[in-house]
């Protein structure tokens, strides 16, 4: 049986989407692509990914904060 990880699938159309010419995209697309990448961002946000990903952008913030200063 093949299991498919709805978070990875949301990656895939979120990649397919953007891969459009901007010209090409209506308002109702951008909108929908926001919604996608939205429900991507609320799913892999409890995960170990999401969790690494939020510490590099946490480090990466402070770093700048830091050098501004």
């Amino acid at each position: 049986m093949l299991t498919i990880n709805v978070a990875v699938l949301l990656a895939v159309i979120v990649v397919w989407r953007l891969r459009r010419r901007t010209q090409a995209r209506s308002r109702f697309d951008e909108k929908l692509t926001v919604v996608i990448v939205l429900a991507l961002g609320v799913l892999i946000a409890p995960t170990s990914v999401g969790q690494g990903i939020q510490n590099i952008l946490g480090e990466l913030a402070s770093g700048v904060t830091q050098a501004s200063r």
